[in-house]
């Protein structure tokens, strides 16, 4: 299992990033990106933070761990430069906050998102067509996700990503222990969605697809 938008005390999460990581690998997952909330005011001192104990992690336990960023609640138009200034500091992966049904996002924040470039737009809402298009244009991933109150436009986010070929990933957007979910649940929260095997399959693959990307960025 692979997850890549889980949350520490870095930010709202209730675990130490190490205790994450190592719930994480005791549930069986193979690989686990660290994406704590950031904006201007903080993202100096937690991405640091992630970057050294995904080191540490990396080099002792058999586990893959990714530092990286969730870039929530900003203004629209820094979303260019935030998503950049990341990524020179060294985050492998830039994971968004879409424009979730239950936080007020600001209006646009998804389509300001994908065209900056970030790998994931986390639990984007009631997604527009177009801005899904021009997720798949990008090749940014929308996200399905596990989390309550963010999973409720699950269906309109899959049925957007489908008709517009926009690839797809999942996550658990883990806070606290009892989000990591088992390999059975994953299947279960997709066949929600789809009776298609081979759709489940894909989704599941697309986080092993973008895992090996995001392993081969260099600092």
């Amino acid at each position: 299992m692979i997850y890549l938008h889980t949350h520490t005390f870095l930010s709202d999460g209730e675990l130490i990033p190490s205790e994450l990581v190592r719930r994480a690998q005791v549930a069986g997952l193979t690989a686990i990106a660290i994406t704590d909330h950031v904006d201007h005011s903080n993202i100096d001192m937690v991405l640091p933070a992630i970057i050294k104990v995904s080191e540490v992690l990396n080099k002792y336990w058999d586990i893959v761990v990714i530092p990286g960023v969730e870039v929530t609640h900003v203004p629209i138009e820094v979303f260019p430069e935030l998503t950049l200034y990341a990524r020179k500091m060294g985050a492998k992966i830039v994971v968004a906050h879409g424009e979730s049904s239950v936080e007020p996002v600001l209006p646009g924040t998804n389509a300001a998102a994908i065209g900056a470039g970030v790998d994931i737009l986390a639990h984007p809402g009631l997604i527009r067509e177009d801005v899904a298009t021009l997720a798949a244009e990008k090749g940014v991933f929308l996200e399905i996700t596990t989390r309550k109150g963010h999973s409720e436009t699950n269906q309109h986010v899959f049925d957007m990503a489908v008709k517009t070929q926009a690839g797809m990933v999942l996550n658990t957007d883990t806070h606290a222990p009892e989000d990591i979910i088992s390999p059975e649940k994953r299947i279960e929260v997709l066949r929600n969605l789809t009776a298609l095997d081979e759709v489940i399959e894909n989704i599941l693959k697309n986080s092993e697809t973008l895992l090996q990307k995001l392993k081969s960025i260099k600092k």
